[in-house]
C-alpha cells in the first residue's frame, strides 16, 4: 500500500486575512514539502497542472524536478498532465529528464483536466476534447515504448521515424489515466493496461467500487493481468493531532475553494454541514488526527481496491508549517499504520 501527497500549488486568497501569497514563494514552499514528503517515508508526491492566476504550476516536471536532487526514495508525478492541451512529445521529454535526474523515479499521471483553461492558451478547440485525450495518449504510449517513432494524427503533424530523446532511466516510463469517474475513461485505462487514479472528492468512497471491478474486467479482457494493475485515488485531506483541531483548520480554506469552484459550475453552497457529512467515516474527506485517517484509508483499500492512497493538502491557501505538520504525522504516524494493518490483512486472505 502506497501512501502520498499531490497538490494544485493553489495561491487563493488567505481564508483569515485575505492576502494572496506569490507564486514563487508557494512554488518554493512545494519544493520543501517534497522533501519532508521524502523524509517521513511517503512513496509518491504528485503537482496537478493549471493555467489559472490561482495556481502556480503551469509545469508540474519543472517543480519536480527541482525537488528531485534533495530526496531519495520518493516518486514524483504529475496529478495531471493535461495531456489533450500539450504535446506528448515535450511531455516525454520533459519527463525523461526528471527520471534521468531523479535516477528513475518519475511518472506521468496523464488526465484530460477539470478546468479548460489550457486549450483556449494553446490554441485547441474544445470541440475536439476526447479526440484530442485519445490521440495524444496513443503517441505518449508510442514513444514510451520506442526510441524512434513513426505516427500519424489528426491533430499533430505526423512524425516518420524520428528518435526522441532523452531516453528515461525506466523502461518504459510509467504512464498513469487520471480519472474523475467516467466508466468510459476507466474502461480504457484497463484496455490499455495502465495503471488507473481514481480522483475521489465527494459522494462515498465505496461508491467507486464497481468502477474498479469494470477497470479490471476491462484489462482481463485485453490480456492483462488486473492483479499487477494498481489503482490508486486522490481524495482532499488533513492531519492534526486531533481531530476537532485538523477539522477547524482545514474548512476556512476549504469552504472557500469550494464555494468560488461552485460558483463556477453552478454548485449548492458549501457551509459547515456539508463539510462535517464529508469528513464522516463514509465520506470522501480524510480529515482528523492520525488514527481516523489511517482507519479511513484502511477501509477504502478493503473495500473498493485502491494500491495507492495520494491525500490532496492543502486545498486552497493554509499556513505552510500546519501543511508540513500534516505531512509529517501522514508519514510518521499514518503510513506505518496503514502498511501494517494492510499487511496482516492480506497475509490472511
Amino acid at each position: 500500500m502506497e501512501i502520498g501527497i499531490t497538490t494544485f500549488v493553489e495561491t487563493t486568497p488567505d481564508p483569515e486575512t485575505g492576502e494572496v501569497i506569490s507564486h514563487a514563494q508557494r512554488l518554493r514552499e512545494v519544493v520543501e514539502e517534497i522533501v519532508l514528503a521524502d523524509q517521513v517515508g511517503l512513496d509518491v508526491f504528485g503537482v496537478g497542472e493549471h493555467h489559472r492566476k490561482d495556481f502556480a504550476a503551469s509545469s508540474p516536471a519543472i517543480l519536480l524536478a527541482a525537488a528531485a536532487p534533495q530526496t531519495k526514495r520518493i516518486r514524483l508525478t504529475s496529478a495531471v498532465t493535461v495531456l489533450s492541451s500539450d504535446d506528448p512529445v515535450r511531455v516525454f521529454q520533459d519527463f525523461s529528464m526528471l527520471d534521468g535526474i531523479s535516477n528513475g523515479r518519475a511518472e506521468i499521471m496523464a488526465g484530460r483536466g477539470s478546468f479548460i483553461e489550457s486549450f483556449p492558451l494553446f490554441g485547441y478547440d474544445l470541440k475536439d476534447y476526447d479526440e484530442l485525450f485519445e490521440e495524444k495518449l496513443e503517441l505518449l504510449l508510442e514513444l514510451c515504448k520506442s526510441e524512434k517513432v513513426t505516427w500519424r494524427g489528426g491533430h499533430r503533424p505526423a512524425i516518420n521515424n524520428l528518435g526522441v530523446y532523452p531516453r528515461p532511466v525506466q523502461d518504459p516510463l510509467p504512464v498513469w489515466i487520471g480519472s474523475g469517474g467516467n466508466t468510459e475513461s476507466v474502461i480504457r485505462a484497463g484496455l490499455l493496461g495502465l495503471p488507473l487514479v481514481l480522483a475521489i472528492i465527494g459522494g462515498r468512497p465505496v461508491q467507486f467500487a464497481p468502477l474498479v471491478e469494470i477497470y479490471k474486467r476491462a484489462a482481463a479482457k485485453a490480456g492483462h493481468d488486473p492483479s499487477k494493475l494498481p489503482v490508486a485515488s486522490h481524495s482532499h485531506g488533513f492531519i492534526a493531532e486531533t481531530t476537532e483541531e485538523a477539522a477547524d483548520k482545514f474548512f476556512p480554506s476549504t469552504q472557500q475553494v469550494m464555494n468560488v469552484l461552485g460558483r463556477e459550475r453552478g454548485w449548492g453552497h458549501y457551509d459547515r454541514s456539508s463539510f462535517d457529512a464529508a469528513r464522516s467515516f463514509e465520506g470522501a474527506l480524510y480529515v482528523g488526527d492520525p488514527d481516523t485517517v489511517a482507519e479511513k484509508i484502511i477501509h477504502l483499500r478493503k473495500n473498493v481496491g485502491i494500491t495507492r492512497f495520494m491525500m490532496h493538502v492543502p486545498l486552497g491557501t493554509m499556513p505552510h508549517d500546519q501543511v508540513m505538520r500534516a505531512i509529517e504525522l501522514l508519514g510518521k504516524e499514518v503510513a506505518p499504520r496503514v502498511r501494517e494493518e494492510i499487511s496482516r490483512w492480506e497475509a490472511e486472505q
